[in-house]
């Protein structure tokens, strides 16, 4: 009896033919070259290419979908092909974007504009703020609630609709987490706050609190918001924010000495590493344009050198209006907006030894606040853009807070959509 049941299992397992394992191969969709270093998903396993672009799975690993992504490349989601080895191939990518505040996305006027902008120009990208400066998320959120945070009614009635429609317009999505600006957390939680010296919660210019990054616990809603997004189906998280607040006198829960605050900003972007890993969405952070030249950490908790390790891409905002002491040689930095861009950026490249690709800048796309005033049009646009591909970075987003644009300083011919749409 045994034996033939074990006859039985032998004959079936023939039946169903050979176990064959998960494996392929990650190459460049237009030169069909091998991608080292990408991440490869499949049935909750992650793996690495190696240097020929190689990953396998082995025979134990059941999937029905194979994703990947590079930097700079579109994601990429498909079936797992019937025949092994898989060939995986990534399209090249640089998102040019625009930002869209809570009410900008919400707004039909100011989100058709952008949008018609994007069709017109080489636009290929938006910036949408899941959670804004204030503390706002413009639609009825699970992590929002489970935070405990009050919800007034959503601007945005259908937020998963929203975005696929946005994608299936081929634009590449990055939902933009305001960090440790949070008014709303620091109300609810007076004892995550930062405080000033005579032991009050502290606000800033704008008469917000701030939540202090040592504070592990308060972390939680930053990091469930940004696994949210990536299910929501943004291509990439861009934490901003990410630092301690640029103020003096200011009493926190732990020493304020640079290496613990360098350790608390990376160890946030630690903690986010590993709960976006299998969502195959990027990671990337905002931070200060003089991070790009200041060996410390600006007495903020970023330092150029110790935070690539934990990002995709990073975006130093270089708007000339932001440089007040201005770069060495370099004086009126709104008269000179490519000198600030490249410069820094070559800084950035020549401290790390990283490629441009890993860095995608903030570029000014409002009138200058520090200097004279001066609107910033086509040809301070273009100089910023241009200088920003001369380094070969991964694209470059326009900030305007308004959420209004123009044709100003925009190549006019369309840029081709990223086939990332199609390949989710």
């Amino acid at each position: 009896m045994r034996a033939g049941l074990v006859a039985l299992l032998l004959a079936a397992i023939g039946a169903a033919g050979p176990v064959h394992a998960l494996d392929g191969q990650v190459i460049d969709a237009r030169t069909r070259q091998p991608i080292a270093d990408a991440v490869v998903l499949a049935g909750g396993e992650l793996r690495r290419s190696d240097a020929l672009g190689l990953f396998d799975f082995g025979p134990d690993v059941r999937a029905e979908t194979l994703q990947a992504r590079a930097v700079g490349y579109a994601r990429h989601l498909g079936g797992v092909p019937a025949a092994m080895p898989a060939v995986v191939a990534l399209q090249p990518l640089r998102p040019k974007a625009l930002y869209l505040s809570p009410y900008g996305v919400a707004s039909p006027l100011l989100r058709d504009a952008a949008l018609k902008l994007i069709d017109q120009t080489e636009l290929n990208a938006l910036v949408i703020d899941v959670k804004g400066d204030r503390g706002l998320v413009p639609y009825r959120s699970a992590a929002l609630e489970a935070a405990g945070l009050a919800q007034g009614r959503p601007l945005v009635a259908d937020m998963p609709a929203l975005l696929a429609g946005l994608r299936e317009r081929g634009l590449y999505l990055i939902a933009r987490i305001v960090t440790f600006k949070d008014d709303p957390l620091a109300a609810l939680h007076p004892e995550w706050a930062v405080r000033d010296a005579q032991g009050r919660v502290w606000k800033d210019r704008e008469g917000l609190s701030w939540i202090d990054p040592f504070r592990r616990e308060a972390w939680e809603r930053n990091l469930a918001l940004a696994e949210e997004a990536a299910r929501l189906g943004f291509d990439e998280i861009q934490f901003d924010y990410l630092r301690f607040p640029d103020a003096v006198g200011l009493v926190f829960s732990e020493a304020d000495t640079e290496a613990r605050r360098v350790a608390a900003i990376n160890g946030f972007l630690d903690a986010a590493g590993r709960r976006l890993a299998r969502h195959n969405v990027f990671v990337a952070a905002d931070v200060f344009g003089y991070v790009t030249w200041n060996r410390d950490d600006t007495r903020i908790g970023q330092q150029l050198e110790a935070l690539m390790p934990h990002l995709d891409y990073l975006s130093p905002m270089l708007y000339p209006s932001g440089f007040s002491f201005g770069i060495p040689g370099t004086r009126n930095p709104v008269a000179a907006p490519d000198d600030i861009v490249k410069r820094s950026l070559e800084k950035a490249l020549a401290r790390t030894g990283l490629p441009g690709l890993r860095f995608r800048p903030w570029l000014q796309a409002f009138r200058d606040y520090a200097f004279d005033r001066r609107a910033f049009g086509e040809q301070e646009i273009r100089a910023q853009t241009d200088a920003a591909e001369a380094v070969g970075t991964d694209g470059w987003m326009l900030w305007n807070a308004a959420n209004r644009y123009g044709m100003d300083g925009l190549d006019a011919e369309p840029a081709a959509a990223p086939a990332s749409a199609a390949s989710r």
